[in-house]
């Protein structure tokens, strides 16, 4: 990579890292009701899924094959439910009885498999600037329109589960943080990881599936049901527009 795509590579990086920090202010500038926040976690539950079976999997498939991709998936799946069913037995995702501090596993299991997700969009910048100028601008612009949804998602997430606006806020910070370390990685090593994205898929996947959809599934509104899977088609819509 040479010192203009270097730099090009750096300075897009920020923008898109910037997305995550605007999808995180849009959430905590404003009093949402507990009953609103909701609304969004089911927003951000089909829009996990979405990442995990339409990016994750069929990215790390290309990179260690099928099997041993949803074999990694199912170890980071498995991952989660351990610690919080075998170190937190009751745990349950939005059961007040047990109180904000067996709440709070949900959101930070989201953050750390996004960030691990938002780390690979950073390696896919750097990626496409080792190739060429105009393969990186194309990343680039796709990855940053799907920067917002997230931002939104795991800011509202950390909210809904009792960790307030600054985690929040500081939650969307650092996705697009883990960005920037993608593309630094990309630039200093040049070298593939393997192992840690469908990790990651497992993980989002287990919070996506186990603790959101259930809590989505105990509203009797059918508006909450509906915005999974306006989550998911925001997910389907970028591909549309900008190809797997």
């Amino acid at each position: 990579m040479n010192t203009q795509n270097m730099i090009l590579a750096l300075a897009l990086g920020l923008a898109a890292a910037s997305g995550n920090v605007l999808g995180g202010f849009f959430v905590v500038r404003k009093n949402w009701s507990q009953e609103f926040l909701k609304y969004f976690v089911a927003l951000g539950a089909g829009f996990m899924l979405g990442i995990v079976f339409l990016d994750i999997v069929p990215e790390s498939a290309q990179m260690i094959g099928i099997s041993r991709s949803l074999a990694w998936v199912l170890v980071g799946y498995f991952i989660v439910h351990f610690f919080e069913h075998t170190l937190a037995p009751h745990f349950h995702f939005g059961e007040e009885i047990h109180g904000p501090e067996l709440h709070h596993h949900s959101g930070f299991s989201a953050l750390a498999g996004l960030m691990i997700h938002t780390f690979f969009d950073g390696v896919a910048i750097g990626s496409g600037f080792l190739v060429s100028a105009w393969l990186g601008w194309v990343i680039s612009a796709a990855i940053f329109v799907h920067k917002l949804p997230e931002g939104f998602a795991v800011a509202s997430l950390m909210i809904a589960t009792g960790q307030g606006r600054r985690r929040a806020l500081l939650s969307s910070v650092a996705l697009g943080a883990a960005t920037l370390i993608g593309i630094v990685f990309m630039i200093v090593l040049r070298t593939e990881i393997r192992y840690a994205l469908p990790l990651a898929g497992g993980v989002t996947m287990y919070v996506a599936a186990s603790d959101l959809i259930p809590e989505v599934n105990r509203e009797p509104k059918p508006g909450m049901a509906l915005l999974v899977f306006c989550g998911l088609a925001v997910v389907f819509a970028l591909h549309r527009i900008f190809g797997a």
